[in-house]
């Protein structure tokens, strides 16, 4: 059989197969330069074979018969119009070959990048974990668009995390734009991806929440979450910096906790109430006399790492408290049953209560998370008549913007002028009698008659 035919299936499927250690080259009659190879195992495969200067070029095209010959051809002139054209085909799947996956980049990143500047490079790393690696850690960094990246934004934003969506883009941006600074990019594709629209939160425990809090939180069973808690609450200091709290940072007696470097890239001096003081105090004469960190834990960092399940735990127990307080008022009674785990519990109490059609409103603290602890210190310093630039400075803020948002946080102080400046306009205008009008001068106030 001639070396030279019009490429079908048929054809092809009748090929011999080569004697043992040779095979076997074939040339398409419609397509000049595109050959078909057989191995002596059977494999078929086409190429196309161009000179390209001094080089003779084999490109891979695909296998038969998952590529038909009409495919084949399709594929060879595209490849044939890029020769002539001057490109190399095959230069450039080799170059795409060797070109690092996003996941390569990231890992880069890392240790070129992150690990020198940022104290937050864990968190990135976690983001990579949960939201990267699968739709694009694969992928050649040449073969990712705007369009994949724009995909993964809208797939948080739609969970639910806006804010959470901004900040992965913020990172894959930032990891683009180190490739673009290493020359393996000439442009970042997360650009023109616009951010969520994004509010600032508010939330804080409440003067009612506080005796509820206070009270699952000492019924916490492992003593480490439970003075985490109380420390991070108690300093109004960052989660992240509360679990790498050392030791050798800590001065007992003269009740400071020095940060070495916060998230502002500066080192921040902490006062220690009495009442964190005592905390320390007893951690302190428990631990072991080379211990490091005040968290230690037996994990490969050495300290406490996600506190995330303890917190929910917490809020889970205060929930069944409030549940089994209120099927108790309904003169009703929740059996304790020694195997179940907690969850197990609070699931059987909330079947009761909506069995028992009780009004379960305000059970639980919503929308509570570990850093509202931080929030919550700000804003009772404000509430209690702290000016802004005490605030920041407690908190470690490197602007009075960042703090701004504590001397909003309880409407009370908002609430109180605004009845007491009515009634004063109202007793002016001669509308009821005379009231008290409250001033209030850099967060104290004095009463002074109208």
């Amino acid at each position: 059989m001639s070396n030279r035919f019009k490429f079908t299936k048929t054809a092809i499927a009748a090929l011999p197969i080569p004697a043992p250690g040779k095979r076997d080259t074939f040339y398409d009659t419609d397509v000049q330069k595109l050959a078909l190879r057989i191995t002596d195992t059977g494999t078929r495969t086409f190429y196309v074979i161009k000179r390209a200067g001094v080089e003779m070029v084999w490109l891979k095209l695909g296998g038969f018969p998952d590529m038909t010959p009409e495919q084949a051809r399709k594929e060879a002139e595209k490849a044939l119009g890029a020769f002539a054209h001057g490109k190399n085909p095959a230069a450039a799947r080799r170059a795409l070959k060797q070109e690092p996956t996003f996941a390569d980049l990231f890992s880069d990143y890392l240790e070129r990048h992150a690990k020198l500047r940022k104290r937050t490079w864990r968190e990135d790393e976690q983001k990579f974990r949960d939201y990267l690696a699968d739709p694009i850690g694969k992928k050649k960094i040449s073969r990712i668009t705007r369009q994949d990246l724009g995909a993964i934004h809208a797939s948080i934003t739609r969970t639910g995390h806006p804010t959470v969506a901004n900040r992965v883009k913020d990172l894959y941006s930032s990891v683009f734009g180190r490739a673009i600074e290493w020359g393996l990019m000439d442009h970042n594709p997360a650009k023109g991806i616009r951010d969520n629209s994004e509010k600032s939160r508010e939330r804080f425990l409440q003067p009612n929440e506080l005796p509820r809090f206070f009270a699952a939180l000492s019924a916490e069973p492992n003593e480490t979450i439970r003075d985490f808690v109380l420390i991070a609450l108690l300093t109004g200091a960052r989660r992240a910096n509360v679990q790498t709290m050392r030791w050798r940072d800590v001065d007992l007696d003269t009740g400071v906790w020095r940060i070495p470097m916060t998230k502002s890239g500066q080192p921040q001096n902490v006062p220690l109430t009495p009442e964190a003081l005592e905390v320390l105090r007893i951690r302190r004469s428990a631990a072991a006399d080379d211990a490091e960190y005040v968290f230690a834990s037996h994990g490969a960092r050495g300290h406490l790492q996600e506190p995330r399940r303890a917190w929910h735990r917490i809020l889970d127990r205060d929930e069944l408290a409030q549940l089994t307080s209120r099927i108790e008022a309904g003169a009703h009674k929740l059996e304790t049953i020694a195997e179940e785990t907690l969850y197990q519990t609070l699931a059987r109490a909330r079947l009761t209560a909506k069995k028992l059609k009780l009004n379960t409103d305000g059970t639980r603290m919503t929308d509570l998370r570990i850093h509202d602890l931080r929030r919550t210190m700000g804003s009772w310093q404000a509430r209690t008549g702290a000016s802004l630039i005490i605030i920041g400075k407690s908190l470690g803020h490197k602007s009075q913007q960042a703090t701004a948002i504590y001397s909003r946080l309880d409407l009370d102080p908002v609430r109180q002028a605004m009845q007491t400046a009515t009634a004063a306009m109202m007793a002016a205008g001669g509308m009821a009698p005379k009231a008290d009008v409250t001033q209030i001068k850099e967060g104290k106030r004095k009463k002074k008659t109208a």
